[in-house]
């Protein structure tokens, strides 16, 4: 009787090890964390900083953190911002309850390209924009008249290149945003970090081909400039 249970075990656990098996094979490895996300505690007296923007802010948050590293306590939410519809969307939960002495913000990139019913990127004849010139402006306004209540200082960021080849996304059409941008930010007295500009000077070495994003050198190159920026603004430490 115990040999007719024990055959019974083996039977049901060999009978059990595909689907075990299959199982595993579909449950994905779990993706480590952006470092970029990691939120910090802030070091007692020193200014507040909020990054807010795309994958390219994502890209250049840890060198900003770290060139203003016992200067500046710099926060960034633990997502891609995304269009400026997300942003005014979703801006009261990026602020949180904290003060702000300076945030740096754009939006840019994900309202010009162009996706499909499913949310994929497409060429502009498949798809629709997410955004149009006079729909970026609008919410542009909408997101300063609500960073300006905060009192913190405010950056706008020009929004980066479109090169060439790009998925989802029609050449230069950067520019187009930009100006309405500028002309937003102008008559809202909002500083410009024009980081359109610095990067023209030097696009073909830190950006990557048929890419709107930047390799490693780029990055740490694009928060120089950031860093330029936002230094000037902060109050002195209370330490």
């Amino acid at each position: 009787m115990k040999s007719l249970r024990s055959l019974l075990r083996f039977v049901l656990v060999v009978g059990l090890l595909p689907f075990v098996t299959a199982a595993e094979k579909k449950t994905p490895a779990k993706k480590a964390p952006n470092p970029a996300y990691a939120q910090i505690t802030d070091v007692a007296g020193l200014p507040r900083v909020l990054l807010l923007g795309d994958s390219i802010s994502i890209g250049y948050t840890l060198p900003t953190r770290a060139r203003l590293a016992g200067k500046a306590n710099v926060h960034r939410p633990a997502e891609n911002c995304s269009d400026s519809g997300t942003g005014v969307r979703t801006l009261d939960k990026w602020l949180g309850a904290g003060k702000w002495d300076v945030i740096h913000f754009n939006f840019g990139l994900h309202d010009v390209k162009y996706l499909d019913e499913k949310g994929a990127l497409v060429s502009p004849e498949k798809g629709k924009q997410v955004a149009s010139v006079a729909e970026y402006e609008k919410n542009l306004r909408a997101l300063v008249a609500s960073l300006k209540q905060t009192g913190a200082k405010l950056i706008f960021a020009t929004t980066t290149q479109v090169p060439a080849g790009s998925a989802g996304r029609v050449e230069h059409d950067e520019i187009r945003y930009n100006a309405a941008a500028i002309r937003v930010m102008n008559e809202n007295g909002v500083a410009v970090d024009d980081v359109h500009r610095f990067v023209a000077a030097r696009q073909d070495t830190i950006q990557l081909p048929k890419n709107v994003h930047f390799t490693k050198d780029g990055y740490e190159q694009l928060a120089d400039t950031v860093v330029a920026s936002i230094a000037p603004l902060l109050p002195a430490a209370k330490l």
